[in-house]
């Protein structure tokens, strides 16, 4: 069984994915987004995934046990950034988490591609002589080759897995059309043997695959650094399969299959705390039983490092 490299780049439920897109527009001047609007701790910030959503922050949060406010951070404008960079992304980002927290130590989580922003994020941070004293990676797989698939061709075969409710002969005719085709030409084409229903206006859903295919350029262009950071690696137990896998595509990387996640080529193994997750990359997030074990994974060292501050605190009080 294959794997295609696109599958290393999920949303939580790609199946949701299309019906967000026209519902729910990006906003032209995005800010954070409050999950949860107190706590006595720093604001936890979670990056969108690799697909601009955000949307899985809602169901995590809600099963986290955290004393501090969270919130999620939809993409900044990048349209006009030609060709965009992930740096450039990150900085339009620290502009919103500085309005929410001007100063640091600052605390993020990310889930599949969307982490390597987080980690962008905290490079751009880290340079400005701020703290970083939190880094969740929820599954995210850092390829030794980001270059394997263009964005287009990734795009695509995200487009393809939407349709994959159609009969097989509907499939064979859209994944044939999609080797010559545009994105644009592509959703037409599912309208047209009626795997998307003629109601739905595509122009916004072209406009955010445009903008995917542009943040994975971006991805792929970015020179990954070693930062003194420490990470909690939060890792699916299970392989992700596509259910009409192409077999002539190369079968999962071999990062996908450490706890790792290939982040040690980076960071040391004593800088990386790996911990197992039930479900494969879609359904650690979608399965009910499988997010409240994410977010009791998550909570437990967040909550730690709570303690230990609040700790401190009191200790230098009473000294004084």
């Amino acid at each position: 069984m294959h794997q295609r490299p696109a599958d290393l780049f999920r949303a939580p439920v790609l199946k949701d994915l299309a019906s967000k897109i026209h519902l729910e527009p990006q906003p032209r001047t995005p800010g954070g987004i409050s999950v949860q609007a107190t706590g006595s701790q720093p604001p936890l910030f979670f990056v969108p995934t690799g697909f601009g959503d955000c949307s899985y922050v809602l169901r995590l949060v809600e099963e986290m046990d955290v004393d501090c406010p969270v919130y999620a951070l939809p993409w900044p404008p990048f349209n006009n950034l030609c060709p965009p960079t992930l740096e450039a992304i990150a900085a339009e980002t620290i502009v919103a988490i500085r309005k929410i927290q001007p100063q640091g130590p600052y605390r993020f989580a990310g889930y599949s591609s969307g982490g390597i922003l987080a980690y962008a994020i905290a490079q751009l941070l880290l340079g400005r002589d701020e703290a970083i004293s939190f880094m969740a990676l929820i599954d995210v797989t850092l390829p030794a080759n980001l270059k394997k698939i263009s964005p287009i061709q990734m795009v695509r075969d995200v487009v393809l897995d939407s349709f994959e409710s159609l009969d097989d002969e509907s499939f064979e005719v859209l994944e044939q059309f999609a080797g010559q085709s545009s994105i644009a030409q592509l959703l037409e084409k599912g309208q047209q043997i009626g795997a998307i229903s003629l109601d739905r206006d595509l122009h916004n859903e072209v406009v955010m695959y445009k903008r995917i295919a542009r943040f994975h350029e971006a991805l792929q262009a970015y020179q990954i650094p070693t930062l003194p950071i420490e990470i909690h690696q939060f890792y699916a137990t299970e392989a992700l399969f596509s259910s009409r896998a192409r077999q002539a595509e190369s079968s999962l990387c071999p990062e996908a299959r450490s706890p790792m996640r290939g982040w040690d080529r980076l960071l040391s193994r004593g800088a990386i705390t790996a911990v197992p997750i039930g479900g494969n990359h879609v359904t650690m997030m979608s399965v009910l039983e499988n997010r409240k074990a994410l977010a009791r994974a998550i909570s437990t060292p967040l909550y730690q490092r709570e303690r230990s501050l609040t700790l401190f605190e009191v200790s230098k009080s009473v000294e004084f």
